[in-house]
């Protein structure tokens, strides 16, 4: 809450994450089953609200959940999801962190409170694994360089290249 004296308001916070697109050497995509929902998803989650960037975010739980050391991305996507029922909606930040190698592959451990297991998936397994706006916006990054804005994981008309 901010008071400056004669009025008191609430600045509004939207909530944030941040994920990582990680591919082997086949290029095969990172996925990651959750023990707390069902599905699979990508390494990443919440930007702390401490000033934590999206790309620290990204950085510290692809480490915190796999062990693996992201050092270098580019912003693929940034998506906006609205509000529904119990979900607060907000902005998701996706960073491709390009391939990784077969040495660092063998160091993956898994952050056992959250997840259950890996894989790496050719495109169309993690289209059929992953849902929803983490489908779509995984798709609507395939094959492109520039970063895209997307909501609800759908490119907007009049946005972008």
């Amino acid at each position: 809450m901010v008071d400056d004296g004669a009025v008191t308001y609430e600045i509004p916070r939207v909530p944030a994450s941040a994920g990582a697109l990680l591919t082997d050497g086949a290029g095969r995509l990172l996925v990651v089953k959750p023990t707390y929902k069902s599905g699979w998803t990508l390494p990443g989650g919440q930007i702390e609200d401490s000033g934590e960037s999206p790309w620290e975010g990204c950085r510290r739980e692809v480490a915190e959940e796999t062990g693996l050391e992201v050092v270098a991305g580019r912003l693929a996507a940034v998506d906006f999801l609205r509000p529904r029922g119990t979900r607060p909606g907000g902005l998701r930040f996706l960073f491709d962190c390009g391939p990784v190698t077969d040495a660092q592959i063998a160091t993956i451990t898994l952050q056992e409170e959250e997840l259950a297991e890996y894989r790496f998936a050719d495109r169309d397994e993690a289209a059929r694994l992953l849902r929803g706006p983490l489908a779509r916006r995984v798709a609507a990054v395939r094959g492109r360089t520039a970063t895209v804005y997307l909501e609800e994981g759908v490119p907007v008309d009049g946005v972008g290249p």
